[in-house]
């Protein structure tokens, strides 16, 4: 600051500080201060107010960060099968598909996506096993335009485990060893044509639309109707409904998606 000490001798501060920077500009023959480069209090103070309002953003968003992390590790067991995702593309990448979803699968990511498909129509279908096979879990997904503003799309998706063996006849309880609803006949062996087999699964349907805000460009909202299903042989079986709500905004280049389940 000892360059400036003359500049501003017998000035209140205010009047100081103003006159370091314009006397810097001059020395510079710049048309603008250059922030940390002019050691003069004004910029000093501006240089300090943009790095706090840069690191209270940064906060922010670290804290929403954070926020749906512990939201999404929260465990869940009913309809645990919707959270399993749709689309190879979709897998690889982790599920990061919010703001990406640009396919058939967006019916499912975010239906706001669909209006970003270019054809008529799309269809998808996927197959996966687990746990060595044993579980099966399938999707099917059809998308078509409505108009230049609007998409519709139906999804369906399965989980189940099938060729379960039916064991409750193992035993004949009633003493009639001779009845065929029972494994063993009435020498004692074991009668395998008796033997039942069933399923147990769950099962959802998507009904969805996607529309383009009229006012505000780059802007489109969609939304889903779910039926779910579940069903454990002739045993048990429930139904179950549900509601997503969603959108999407396209300004130079950048997507940001929500998604509300």
């Amino acid at each position: 600051m000892n360059e400036y000490k003359n500049v501003g001798a017998g000035l209140a501060p205010a009047q100081y500080a103003k006159a370091t920077c314009e006397s810097h500009l001059r020395k510079q023959n710049d048309k603008k201060c250059r922030g940390w480069a002019c050691p003069c209090p004004t910029c000093e103070s501006n240089t300090t107010k943009k790095y706090s309002n840069i690191f209270s953003i940064f906060l922010l968003i670290s804290l929403l960060i954070s926020t749906e992390n512990l939201a999404q590790n929260a465990p869940k067991y009913s309809n645990e099968f919707l959270n399993i995702g749709v689309g190879g593309r979709a897998l690889a990448m982790g599920g990061v598909q919010t703001a990406a979803s640009n396919d058939v699968t967006a019916a499912y990511w975010n239906p706001a996506g669909l209006l970003s498909i270019k054809e008529k129509y799309q269809f998808g279908a996927m197959h996966a096993e687990y746990f060595a096979g044993i579980a099966q879990y399938d999707y099917l997904g059809f998308t078509t335009k409505v108009d230049s503003l609007s998409s519709i799309a139906v999804s369906a998706l399965r989980f189940g485990v099938d060729d379960i063996p039916d064991t409750r006849f193992l035993f004949d309880v009633s003493g009639n060893q001779n009845d065929p609803k029972y494994l063993y006949n009435a020498n004692g062996a074991i009668n395998y044509n008796n033997i039942r087999f069933f399923s147990s699964a769950d099962y959802a349907f998507l009904l969805t639309y996607a529309r383009k805000h009229g006012l505000i460009k780059g802007l489109s909202w969609g939304t889903n109707f779910k039926i779910i299903y579940r069903q454990a042989g002739e045993f048990a079986n429930a139904w179950g409904f549900g509601l997503d709500l969603s959108a999407k905004y396209e300004r130079n280049g950048w997507q940001f998606g929500a998604m509300a389940k």
